[in-house]
Formats: C-alpha cells, structure tokens, sequence
C-alpha cells in the first residue's frame, strides 16, 4: 500500500519550525510556537516508584547514572507512546468523518479531529521529536485503522482502546511530577471521555456479523497478549543501559515488578470495557482462550 493512501502515518515528518506553515498552525492552536518548549532535557516526568523500578534489585544496585538514563527510557516510553496514538487519531478520527452516515456524526467526528490535532501539538511539547517506533502495540494500531469495516474501528479503537486511554491518561497524570505536563494530560479526559462514549453509542447500535466477530476477537487477542506479558519496554530499557541479560534475570525482574498482579489489575480493565450487550460473544471467545488470564514471570520472557 502507498504510505500516502494510509491512515495512520507514524512516519509523517515534521516541517521546520522555521516554517510559514508553523506560524499559521501556531495562530491557528492559539500557541505561540509549535515547539518543545516545556521539554525537559532529563525526561524526569515519572519516578522509579512509578514503573516499580524501586522494587527491582539491580535497578536500585545501579548508579546515580545507569538509574537516570534507565528512567529516561521509560519516561521516553509513556510520551513517544501517547504521541504516536495521537497522530494516528488525527487519521483516524479523519477516515471517521468519512465514514459518518448522518451529518451530526460527521460533525462530531469532525470536532474529535480538532481534539486529537490539539492532543499531537499539546504532547509534542514535553519531548524531543520522536523517531518512528516499531513497537508491537503501534504496529498493530497501524494495521487496525487501515480496516473498512466500521463495526471494527468503533469496538476496537473507540470502545477499548479510548476507553483504555482514559485510565492511563488518569494514571500517568496522577503520578506525573510536572505540573505542566500534569495539566496536560488532565485536558485530554474530558474528550477522550466523550471519543470513548461516541464509540460505545454508534457500537451498540450496530448488529455484530460473523466477519466483523472474528476480526475483532483476532484484534483483540493480539492487544490482550501484549498485556499478559507485563511491562516488557521496563526490562527492556534495563537491558539497553545494564547489558544483555540472562533468561533468569529477566525473570527475576518481571517477578520484582510484580507483573503477574500488574497485569492482572489491567486485564480486568479491559475485559470491562468490552462488556458490552452485542458484544458478549467476543469476550467470551477471549475469555475461552485464555486471554483475560495473566502470566506468570517466566512465561514473560520473549
């Protein structure tokens, strides 16, 4: 597929800041730059006690500067992450208007896309100007809102993962130690709260056929499995700034940071969240798998 014909466009660069373009923008957010300009050069947004770090044995054994540049990771992290979902809702939430079969749907699809371009400016100000990710999540969020079938984007994207939005944004707000930032984040809710309520609303509306079941529970069973296996980018930024690490330390990592009961609390979550009445026979096809059930530490290791 063309990368211009696509939706999401993670990879859609940024002009100079230089630019008339930025002006007009800026004018336009109601901004005076278009910019990092609240960027913080150490990332120290969320602490240790935040991703657990401080119930990890060689985290706490590691020094002042292995501990600063693992923590800049994870913070990294959680801000390249709502970044990269904000722009992909500029596309999507665009591809909606599109899709609207009256005009106040049209309408209100319309005004999310103003939310969501204000979400992208707003979060770009805290971090430098992120590379493309390839995580697991994004990637799959890159091949769902490239979907036609209506019925998929609203369950998938509206009702879980907006819904699911709205609790991290209220958690990483919560705990974030920068009042701006904090504030920021704390703006998102309320039209995050109504992009959610919008897809529940037209979902429920909608009669589930067979194709748009399966594709879902497809859908939803690789999301889930990203869950079930604990928070991987944290290993993950200790192994970048300590050095390889062995299959047992991993373990015994995923087991300081307690996983098994991290992710159980956000499975829980989630299997709220698609409690929907036409939706019972997704849950229970997950359910039946297995996919609501969180893992033990050394079934994490990838």
């Amino acid at each position: 597929m063309n990368k211009q014909s696509t939706v999401a466009r993670l990879d859609l660069p940024h002009i100079n800041r230089e630019n008339k373009l930025n002006r007009i923008l800026s004018a336009a957010l109601n901004k005076q730059e278009f910019s990092n300009a609240n960027f913080e050069a150490s990332l120290n947004y969320w602490n240790e006690e935040y991703f657990n770090l401080d119930k990890v044995k060689i985290f706490q054994e590691s020094t002042a500067t292995d501990k600063s540049l693992i923590l800049q990771l994870c913070n990294l992290e959680i801000l390249e992450e709502a970044y990269f979902i904000e722009k992909a809702g500029v596309g999507y939430m665009a591809k909606m208007i599109l899709m609207a079969e009256t005009t106040e749907e049209r309408m209100l699809y319309g005004l999310f896309a103003a939310d969501e371009v204000n979400h992208l400016s707003q979060i770009s100000n805290f971090l430098p100007v992120p590379k493309i990710s390839k995580s697991s999540f994004l990637s799959l969020l890159e091949e769902v809102v490239e979907s036609d079938d209506k019925t998929v984007l609203l369950f998938v994207l509206q009702v879980v993962l907006e819904g699911w939005g709205l609790t991290h944004y209220r958690s990483i707000a919560k705990f974030c130690q920068n009042s701006q930032l904090r504030s920021t984040l704390n703006s998102f809710l309320q039209d995050e709260s109504r992009h959610h309520a919008t897809g529940v609303t037209l979902f429920e509306k909608t009669s589930l056929t067979k194709s748009s079941q399966e594709t879902i529970t497809e859908i939803l069973a690789m999301f889930l499995q990203m869950v079930q296996v604990g928070p991987q980018s944290v290993v993950k930024a200790i192994e970048q700034v300590k050095g390889s690490l062995s299959r047992k330390g991993k373990i015994n990592i995923f087991e300081q940071l307690n996983t098994e009961s991290h992710s159980g609390v956000r499975l829980k979550i989630l299997r709220n969240l698609m409690h929907l009445p036409n939706a019972t026979s997704v849950i229970d096809n997950l359910e039946n798998k297995g996919y609501f059930q969180s893992l033990k530490a050394s079934l994490c290791v990838l």
